[in-house]
């Protein structure tokens, strides 16, 4: 585990940021202004204190087109790479027109034209048109999220070590799987694990959990404690260095009965999922595959962009209208669920991160699954 606060990689940092540009060009935005800290964290490459919650909006980076210059809120410079000189640093403030004043001096912010932001709040909807005089405020997020949804090759890099550390949890946790270890006792296992690895922040709440043979989205009543015949789900995610790796697994404990021929019932799901990981492909055929298959797509979604935190698609039967819009490319990388359930035996859940590539789907994850 890192010691020191330090920036991301050269390389990593200088796609994302052409990228971002690149998309800018599109949407013809002369300015971004970014608050979400995943975006942040995308072009400015320094690492943010991580939130899983909802925070007010504050414009804490932003990105110049025709300079390519990036001025992050900031009050030191540990973290900040080289290329964002200590003069395009503006510090904290509890008032906010010191950080409007901040950004009306930054170098093309009275001649920008439309300025984009990934949100804004009643007072900054107030405030950011004085530090930006001629400019016309409008959706900045259409672009970070097209930037975002393709994979560069060094991101590529990144995901593969996240996974591999969440994967490494996952195996330590099958292997303290056995009746009378408790569920809270299988997470530990689990998080000790990947801050072996160097990541102390997991991407998920429910790292494990005995799935329930009398309601299929639920966990099992009970106090937490596993015995023998119950299938347990565990979910496996990390944040490590901004990226979100996550596995999923089921295993029986003992001797379940009915739950090799609910494992062949997954396996014939993923089959079907995998295959509609392909370029060109519209997002609902993944929804397509739980009809297919004969199986009720589950309340979480099918599918969902792994990379910085929230990437698209977001591919659900609860958003149709969103999954409907939604084509696979290449570069993309997804976290894609299987979910199948039986009365008086429970579920087999597993979650697979597959790279879309211009030759079809590449799975990204490797660790075993129960075969009966």
């Amino acid at each position: 585990m890192a010691t020191e606060v330090l920036p991301d990689d050269r390389a990593l940092r200088s796609g994302r940021r052409r990228r971002a540009l690149d998309e800018m060009a599109a949407h013809d935005l002369d300015v971004l202004v970014l608050g979400r800290q995943a975006n942040v964290r995308y072009v400015a490459g320094a690492p943010q204190l991580w939130v899983a919650g909802t925070r007010p909006f504050g414009p804490t980076c932003v990105l110049v087109r025709a300079t390519g210059a990036i001025h992050l809120l900031s009050t030191w410079d540990e973290g900040v790479p080289e290329d964002i000189p200590h003069e395009n640093l503006y510090g904290i403030s509890w008032n906010p027109l010191n950080t409007v004043a901040a950004l009306r001096h930054i170098d093309g912010a009275a001649t920008a034209r439309r300025v984009g932001t990934d949100a804004l709040s009643p007072v900054f909807a107030q405030l950011l048109p004085t530090a930006f005089p001629n400019a016309e405020l409008v959706d900045g997020e259409t672009a970070m999220r097209a930037a975002r949804r393709i994979k560069t090759a060094e991101e590529l890099v990144a995901l593969r070590e996240s996974i591999s550390v969440a994967e490494s949890g996952l195996a330590a946790a099958v292997c303290e799987l056995r009746p009378g270890v408790t569920e809270q006792g299988l997470a530990g296992v689990l998080l000790e694990a990947v801050a072996a690895g160097g990541v102390s922040t997991p991407s998920n709440q429910d790292v494990a959990w005995v799935t329930s043979p009398d309601h299929p989205w639920r966990r099992a009543d009970g106090d937490g404690r596993i015995e023998s015949g119950d299938l347990v789900a565990i979910s496996a995610g990390v944040l490590a260095g901004g990226y979100v790796g996550e596995v999923g697994r089921t295993w029986p404990v003992g001797t379940v009965s009915g739950a090799a021929a609910l494992q062949r019932r997954w396996d014939g799901l993923w089959h079907r999922l995998r295959d509609a990981c392909r370029p060109g492909a519209a997002a609902t055929d993944l929804l397509a595959a739980y009809d297919a298959a004969g199986e009720p797509a589950p309340p979480m979604p099918v599918a969902r962009g792994l990379g910085m935190g929230f990437d698209p698609p977001v591919v659900s039967e609860h958003l149709p209208r969103t999954a409907a819009g939604e084509r696979l490319e290449p570069g993309m990388v997804l976290a894609v669920t299987g979910y199948v359930w039986e009365q008086g035996v429970g579920a087999v859940f597993g979650r697979e991160a597959v790279l879309i590539t211009a030759e079809g789907p590449e799975v990204l994850t490797a660790s075993p699954a129960w075969q009966p």
